[in-house]
């Protein structure tokens, strides 16, 4: 008896690599297409309200009323993506979410910043794969402008990356960490 194969989304949201000669890949392309005509009616809204239904949509899950997003935010998929309360996202974001995104509360995201849970390998003769990775990104965390998050990296809990970081590495709570690559700059102390 032939085994039912799992859906391509359940797959990448389990870290699973996605050939090109996947028999479901064209439901990557297809899911974009239909996340990007919702993003096209939220990008044209000023509406906050309306911004946060229409995510909501994307999203599958409830966007909180106290969630500010500015637009325009550009996503590829959209229901691999949590965003927790009191959040806020900035002009021209990009979020890659096929290997899942989970945005706890109280979050400041700067302009410009991308969040990629997707990647390809190094190889040459693989490169046309999908190697998806979850990015976490915790409570009260700010993340600078024109940073961009790589695949599999977890922020710490009120941790900051500065403006302009390339992280491909997990930053600790009470995190200060910038560059590219980024590194550590300083452990916050509340005072």
């Amino acid at each position: 008896m032939k085994a039912i194969a799992r859906d391509i989304f359940e797959r990448l949201r389990n870290g699973e690599t996605i050939n090109p000669n996947d028999p479901q890949i064209h439901e990557l392309r297809e899911a974009s297409y239909a996340t990007k005509e919702l993003l096209l009616q939220m990008n044209n809204s000023s509406d906050a309200e309306k911004i946060r239904m229409i995510l909501s949509q994307i999203t599958k899950t409830q966007i909180d009323e106290n969630t500010t997003v500015f637009t325009p935010l550009y996503i590829n998929y959209g229901k691999h993506l949590s965003i927790g309360k009191n959040v806020f996202i900035n002009f021209d974001c990009t979020f890659l979410t096929l290997g899942g995104i989970t945005i706890e509360d109280n979050v400041l995201i700067a302009p410009k910043v991308s969040l990629l849970s997707e990647g390809h390998p190094v190889a040459i003769n693989q490169r046309h794969s999908l190697v998806p990775g979850h990015i976490h990104i915790k409570k009260n965390a700010w993340i600078g402008a024109n940073a961009t998050i790589l695949p599999g990296v977890t922020i710490g809990e009120n941790s900051i990356v500065a403006a302009g970081a390339v992280v491909s590495k997990n930053v600790p709570d009470n995190t200060i960490v910038g560059g590219i690559p980024a590194k550590f700059i300083k452990t916050i102390n509340d005072n």
